[in-house]
């Protein structure tokens, strides 16, 4: 079939990064992000810790700030992103217009086989079943995170008392379609989680040669016979952030 999503222009330039780069004249960014799925958490902790806004990056249903400060001696920039890769994308773009060249993200998954509420997981991995990263690289099935940045994370996991298993994960634009069936197929090709944005954002980095990783925990799960939402994970959101942030202090240190 003629699909106009494996129409690929390996042209990296395209038309709207010079105007925002004009238009954000001269803002400039440290070279490690945090990009956060945790909501008030994120908000919350940059407006205990005194963290100013650098950056401001206009939707038309809101606005997404990015802040810098220190933490653990190093600089850092940390941005809440909104879930679903298009929109996501739209934020992480500004970051690396503005210097960003390694991103941490982290955020829930929900689980397709078992795994504890909150456990920890590392994506090697990502299956490509979403839209964006299509835009990013040439079609392809999976595309893989970035080995340092992982490695940064196993060590701030580690570090703090967590266990990190690595795992592919697959990537969906689309919550509720979930089927038994796909979610099956998944679970047979590897894919130990679902969520709706490592792939294309991992895509994004490579395009833009940044380093991406991204540390997941286990939110709801599909591994049983029906949906169950158990917590959403909320409660392991508070540390899920300290080791974000932790391995990017590594990142930026090293």
């Amino acid at each position: 079939m003629d699909l106009p999503i494996l129409e690929y222009d390996f042209d990296p330039a395209d038309l709207i990064r010079p105007s925002i780069r004009a238009r954000l004249g001269e803002q400039r960014l440290p070279r490690v992000a945090v990009v956060t799925f945790l909501g008030d958490v994120s908000r919350g902790w940059v407006a205990d810790q005194g963290w100013e806004v650098a950056s401001v990056v206009d939707m038309v249903t809101g606005t997404f700030p990015i802040w810098t400060g220190a933490y653990a001696g190093v600089d850092l920039a940390l941005a809440e992103l909104p879930v679903g890769a298009p929109a996501a994308l739209i934020v992480v773009e500004q970051l690396l217009l503005l210097g960003v060249d390694t991103i941490v993200a982290v955020g829930s998954c929900g689980a397709l086989v078992h795994v504890e509420e909150g456990e920890f997981l590392l994506p090697v991995r990502a299956l490509r079943d979403e839209g964006s990263s299509y835009h990013y690289l040439p079609a392809a099935r999976w595309v893989e995170t970035d080995g340092g940045v992982r490695d940064a994370c196993r060590a701030s996991l580690e570090n703090l008392g967590f266990t990190a298993t690595d795992c592919a994960t697959w990537t969906t634009d689309a919550f509720y379609r979930e089927t038994a069936g796909l979610v099956a197929a998944r679970r047979e090709e590897g894919c130990a989680v679902v969520e709706m944005e490592c792939a294309a954002l991992a895509s994004c980095a490579q395009l833009r040669s940044a380093r991406f990783g991204q540390i997941l925990y286990s939110a709801d799960t599909l591994a049983g016979d029906e949906h169950d939402i158990r917590g959403w994970g909320h409660a392991t959101r508070d540390a899920a952030l300290t080791v974000a942030l932790d391995a990017a202090g590594r990142l930026a240190a090293g």
